[in-house]
């Protein structure tokens, strides 16, 4: 795939997302525009930072540090990614986990 062409990729699953995520929470989920030259997050929601891949082959490890410097202190680094004909999955710092289910208990 040629770098247009992923980029356009790129662009297209964040848009996905982030109207998913619209419709999902009630509120306006904007993609970031620029983030590729800074290095930043794609999406982000109060403190949540998101990271978003559509890709085949996964570099979960490669994402997940990306988002991790992006994000500041308090902040909540997300990686979204979806493979074709996969659902959207989201890799989570241990402790968001945990303060979810705390607060459904």
């Amino acid at each position: 795939m040629t770098g247009r062409a992923a980029r356009n990729k790129g662009a297209a699953a964040e848009r996905e997302l982030a109207s998913m995520l619209s419709n999902e929470l009630g509120v306006v989920v904007k993609r970031k525009l620029g983030q590729a030259r800074e290095g930043g997050d794609d999406i982000q929601i109060e403190n949540y930072r998101l990271e978003v891949k559509r890709r085949e082959r996964l570099s979960i490890d490669e994402w997940t540090r990306q988002i991790e410097a992006a994000a500041e202190p308090g902040e909540w680094p997300v990686v979204v990614y979806r493979r074709s004909g996969q659902p959207w999955r989201a890799i989570v710092p241990i402790e968001l986990l945990i303060k979810a289910m705390r607060e459904k208990l």
